[in-house]
């Protein structure tokens, strides 16, 4: 071997990436978690609260269906390109038992690796370079990703607390509304946890219908309400499946982020052409997650209303922890997200650097969903109620809200 030879030849040869790739964000939480590791790394006990991960496991009757379904021959072959039929008529039961929507599960449902794929996807599939894509902000990063990848431009809808929360479509300029062919919705919202009314979704299917532009409601966190209030589903709006989609997916509501299980419900011409695209990037998931998603979708409810309530309990502890330290806020009807306000003479970026050194709890800074996040960090109740309590308490000492 003449390694000499390959060393001159190694060091002359460059791999460039494609312009495309260049051109996508910056994953801004990447860096979050790099300082929440060098703190766990140094030895501190740090509360970690900047995170979207569910911190239970996944309920025990789903994992015992996957662990059954492993061991059928059926599915060690490769799964229908557009999924399981069972599984399909699983979702479509789902919806029309908790939101009452009908859906043809052969035409209206596609099945997906994980919700966020979906969300990436869609621009690819409706976007032309140049096209306008309107996004809320503050809003999942990801929106934004494949926007980049189908090479095209963002408009961003302001959420502001006056208005609920929700985009201004009246705000919204006459060129933007010619121009855009795509819009992110997510209700109930990350990272502000606020829901919509019905009303809402009805003038946001007139005000798509009259502009000619797609609807892409992220219901990601759709089983998450509380106060006894279920979360509205855009499809439950008369319309709805004439100009859009709803995304949903099994992480949130089951517990089930690793298993990435996500499915895209609605208009079935947007519908066909993200099976088209899968078809050429994909098998479908593997036939035993399949069932255990089947399982989870048509069993008893009664972990999700755990679930729900186990959140709801984790919300009023922590607010009432807050509250007692001076940080006030309106609490979520929805997710399980906390919004809350930096206090005068922080950003979000530094008030989240503060507390990571000094308290050993870590938040994300809002400015990482876009610029209408700056003056907010968001909490997730994904730790518990004791440990949500000591994160305030541990806030507390340094005597920002005094």
């Amino acid at each position: 071997m003449n390694t000499t030879n390959n060393k001159t030849l190694n060091s002359a040869f460059h791999i460039e990436p494609a312009e495309i790739f260049k051109g996508l964000p910056t994953q801004f939480f990447a860096t979050l978690v790099q300082k929440v590791n060098r703190e766990i790394a140094a030895g501190h006990d740090v509360i970690n609260l900047g995170q979207g991960n569910p911190d239970t496991p996944t309920p025990e009757h789903i994992v015992k269906e996957l662990q059954n379904a492993a061991t059928n021959p059926l599915y060690h072959k490769y799964s229908p390109f557009t999924g399981h039929s069972f599984l399909k008529e699983a979702i479509a039961k789902r919806y029309l038992d908790d939101y009452g929507v009908v859906l043809d599960p052969e035409t209206e449902v596609a099945i997906l690796f994980g919700g966020k794929t979906g969300l990436v996807e869609l621009p690819q599939i409706l976007l032309n370079p140049g096209d306008l894509c309107l996004v809320p902000d503050p809003g999942y990063p990801d929106y934004w990703s494949g926007v980049a990848l189908a090479r095209a431009e963002m408009s961003f809808m302001p959420l502001l607390q006056d208005h609920g929360y929700l985009p201004d479509y009246s705000s919204i300029s006459e060129q933007d509304k010619a121009r855009a062919k795509l819009m992110f919705l997510n209700y109930p919202n990350n990272p502000t946890s606020a829901t919509a009314p019905l009303s809402f979704y009805e003038d946001t299917v007139e005000f798509a219908a009259k502009h000619g532009i797609v609807v892409a409601s992220d219901f990601a966190y759709g089983a998450i309400g509380f106060d006894g209030h279920r979360p509205v589903s855009f499809l439950q709006a008369p319309g709805a499946k004439e100009v859009g989609i709803e995304l949903y997916t099994l992480s949130k509501t089951y517990n089930m982020a690793g298993w990435r299980v996500g499915f895209a419900l609605g208009n079935s011409k947007v519908i066909s052409l993200i099976n088209t695209l899968q078809d050429h990037m994909y098998v479908s998931l593997f036939g035993g997650i399949q069932s255990a998603a089947a399982v989870a979708l048509t069993s008893s409810q009664v972990c999700v209303e755990q679930l729900v309530g186990r959140y709801e309990s984790r919300r009023n502890a922590l607010y009432d922890a807050l509250d007692h330290i001076g940080w006030q806020a309106s609490k979520p009807s929805g997710s399980f997200f906390s919004w809350l306000p930096v206090p005068k003479g922080h950003t979000s970026v530094s008030l989240s650097d503060l507390l990571l050194k000094e308290a050993k709890v870590a938040v994300a800074p809002g400015i990482g969903f876009g610029e209408y996040g700056e003056g907010y960090v968001r909490l997730g109740l994904l730790s518990p109620e004791e440990r949500l309590q000591e994160a305030a308490e541990r806030i507390g000492k340094l005597g920002l809200f005094a």
